[in-house]
């Protein structure tokens, strides 16, 4: 009986025990502040207020504003804008941030209008459809280059023939390595460039084609051997050329303008990347270099001199550009020639 008793009256306790307190909630969290900037927009030359921007986000790049920009004049399209927080200072690059420059809650930017635009790949295809073709109408001997007995006539030398090819392949070469190897870092660039830049390369290939094809063009000193040896490494080069331009491809992922340095890759023509850091121009001087010594040909010599000093401007521009972005580059590279130049 005392048992029975003793446990009941446990049950009752143990049913009379106070329940757990609750969890107190979570105090919300606050939200933060958004700080939004002013953007104003003046011409660089009239210093005229063109827009006003409020209510700006600090995460906005420089492409954002130029499409806010674009929106209220859409006569000045992004790649058409130029802006810089300085009349003389550097252009701004599209991927800044607006929070990340040098500048308070309200910012001034000055416009430049750089002209129609056109992209790089257009440019490159007109460069090099251009030679061609124009090469090809010299090797048929079409009407009113030369005499009209010599009208779609072909030349007896081999040496002409294979120079067609070399000339043909190398070009075909670019084309295709435009469609679908090259990315371009800058879409695009002015329209009038490109008229320098296809006056350049067509009025060089009318000028070596017309000697090259030429009914009494005489073929090289050494002959045979001659052209062989330079064909040797014309056809070196172009390979070189090639595997370079697949290396810097696989570098840089589509759409991503982050810089890397490139180095040798298991192919054994990117080896020249630990004594050069534009083997590219280095390969495409040797092609040429190669052209001429099989052509002998003076239009194609000048044309070689000519496209080797201004590979070397662009070569020293990018090498500094390298020593300037990486601390680590390696300095044992040249911009062009190993050990040279």
């Amino acid at each position: 009986m005392d048992a029975l008793a003793l446990e009941a009256k446990g049950a009752k306790s143990e049913s009379a025990a106070p329940a757990p307190p609750k969890p107190r909630p979570k105090p919300p969290k606050k939200t933060k502040r958004i700080v939004y900037f002013e953007v104003e927009i003046l011409d660089i030359k009239t210093r005229e207020k063109l827009l006003l921007l409020d209510k700006v986000e600090p995460t906005a790049t420089i492409l954002d504003i130029k499409s806010m920009f674009h929106k209220s004049n859409p006569h000045w399209y992004p790649a058409r804008q130029s802006l810089r927080l300085d009349p003389k200072g550097k252009p701004l690059r599209d991927e800044e941030i607006l929070q990340e420059l040098p500048v308070g809650t309200t910012a001034t930017f000055y416009f430049r209008d750089l002209g129609a635009q056109i992209s790089w790949g257009t440019v490159f295809l007109i460069e090099c459809i251009g030679p061609l073709v124009i090469y090809l109408l010299f090797y048929f001997r079409l009407p009113l280059i030369y005499a009209p007995k010599y009208e779609f006539t072909a030349s007896k030398h081999l040496v002409v023939h294979i120079a067609c090819v070399c000339h043909s392949f190398h070009y075909m070469k670019r084309i295709l390595e435009t469609l679908f190897v090259h990315r371009f870092s800058h879409g695009t660039m002015p329209l009038r460039n490109i008229f320098k830049n296809c006056s350049y390369h067509w009025c060089f290939a009318a000028w070596m084609a017309y000697y090259i094809n030429h009914p009494l063009y005489t073929p090289p000193y050494y002959g045979e051997k001659q052209v062989k040896a330079a064909l040797a490494v014309f056809l070196f080069c172009q390979l070189g050329s090639f595997s370079i331009h697949m290396a810097l491809r696989n570098l840089k992922l589509p759409g991503c303008k982050i810089k890397k340095i490139p180095y040798p890759t298991k192919n054994p023509f990117t080896w020249i990347f630990a004594l050069v850091s534009c083997p590219n121009y280095t390969y495409e001087l040797g092609s040429w270099l190669g052209f001429t010594l099989m052509t002998q040909c003076l239009p194609v010599l000048f044309f070689t001199v000519v496209g080797f000093i201004q590979m070397t401007v662009w070569a020293k521009g990018k090498h500094r550009s390298y020593l300037k972005e990486f601390k680590e580059y390696p300095t044992l590279r040249s911009p062009i020639l190993p050990f040279i130049l």
